[in-house]
């Protein structure tokens, strides 16, 4: 049976959270170009930071009106960790994308190019997602394929680590280089943590 609840005509909440996933899309996608081009599309790394920027501000707006807001068209509690959530993406991807110049990264490893790629695939289909959340209409084939990217994430990450330990490599590039890897597991982590907290919203709407 379906929950009834009073929904307000003001669905600002849901342009907001439209904004957010175009902007942790945006932010994957421009590491997955500065992964590809790197070092020379290291410049790269000041638009992924904007986006980070972006994502605060989006966060702020959305955390002002959850709390000058009396009715709100979801829970409230889901309103403030989908927003966390989200905000989260976007922290990862700019912190992989700066401890690359940080660091001083020559050229990526081929399991960084691969998982930039699982990150931008899982933030598209969280972007897809946000766009329909205001019908509450079956995300289940968006969040499925988010659970999917992050178990091929993980496999990339334990191919990454042992290739790292697997002897001959200086030690100070494999603390490096398991840093950025740690980021972007925790990127794409946090897909599948929204991805989560989506489902749980429309389940207590259908």
């Amino acid at each position: 049976m379906a929950r009834l609840s009073l929904v307000p005509k003001d669905r600002e909440f849901f342009r907001l959270f439209d904004e957010a996933g175009t902007n942790i899309l945006r932010a994957a996608q421009l590491l997955d170009q500065l992964m590809k081009s790197w070092p020379e599309a290291g410049g790269l790394g000041r638009d992924i930071l904007i986006c980070e920027q972006e994502g605060d501000r989006i966060t702020h707006d959305i955390i002002h009106r959850l709390n000058s807001t009396s009715v709100t068209p979801i829970d409230r509690e889901d309103i403030f960790a989908l927003a966390s959530g989200l905000d989260d993406i976007v922290d990862f991807t700019e912190e992989a994308a700066d401890f690359m110049g940080l660091y001083n990264i020559e050229a990526p490893m081929e399991q960084a190019l691969q998982l930039t790629r699982v990150l931008e695939d899982s933030c598209r289909n969280i972007a897809q997602a946000l766009e329909r959340l205001r019908g509450f209409q079956d995300l289940n084939h968006y969040l499925v394929e988010v659970n999917r990217l992050e178990n091929e994430g993980d496999r990339i990450t334990r191919e990454a680590l042992a290739s790292l330990f697997s002897g001959g490599i200086d030690p100070m590039v494999v603390i490096r280089w398991k840093d950025i890897f740690d980021r972007l597991e925790h990127a794409i982590d946090a897909t599948e943590k929204v991805a989560n907290i989506l489902e749980g919203i429309v389940v207590k709407h259908t």
